[in-house]
């Protein structure tokens, strides 16, 4: 199975920046033949990326109406996208990436989109404390979903209300939990 996991943003955007933050987290992860690239969102860039692969994870900053910063929402391609707006620099629609994948039949197999709600978007490195936990933990869910998804054994976490549940399974159903008041959607498998 070949992956690619693309961090979407821009790291002297403070949160933005949780995209390519959590690439650079997985860099030093033992991860053989998965794609960890960083990109600022631009459509067309997006679908030359996930072009081949057959399973896509994005990773991307949120701004949504009731902010929690450090919530991680997680869906895949076909279901509803989080009820929020890019918080970053880059302004990505990434419904119209989807959408224009689709139209060019050009979509992966599975593409999994992880939002992290921002806290700060203003000119700067580095993020804030609750994206940065965040991040951590993102970075733990995304190396087991990829070693599952290769077939190589793994201790398996879950993120469980803003913490990761060693030796946790998430088994036949929705997934696992991606923090308080959020809830994954069903993989289609």
């Amino acid at each position: 199975m070949s992956a690619v996991v693309i961090g979407i943003g821009n790291e002297f955007r403070r949160d933005d920046g949780v995209g390519p933050a959590v690439v650079a987290l997985l860099r030093g992860r033992d991860l053989p033949g998965v794609r960890l690239v960083d990109c600022d969102g631009e459509t067309g860039r997006l679908l030359e990326l996930w072009c081949d692969a057959d399973l896509v994870i994005l990773v991307d900053a949120v701004r949504t109406r009731q902010p929690r910063p450090g919530r991680i929402h997680r869906r895949s391609m076909h279901h509803a996208a989080v009820a929020g707006r890019p918080a970053s620099s880059h302004g990505s629609d990434l419904g119209a990436a989807v959408e224009l994948a689709r139209a060019l039949g050009r979509l992966p197999r599975l593409l999994l989109l992880y939002a992290v709600e921002a806290a700060d978007t203003s000119f700067g490195v580095g993020l804030s404390p609750a994206v940065a936990a965040a991040a951590d933990r993102l970075a733990a869910e995304v190396t087991a979903t990829l070693r599952q998804a290769s077939g190589r054994p793994a201790p398996v976490r879950s993120i469980v209300a803003g913490a990761l549940r060693p030796g946790a399974s998430p088994g036949p159903g929705p997934g696992p939990d991606l923090g308080p008041g959020t809830a994954a959607e069903p993989e289609p498998r």
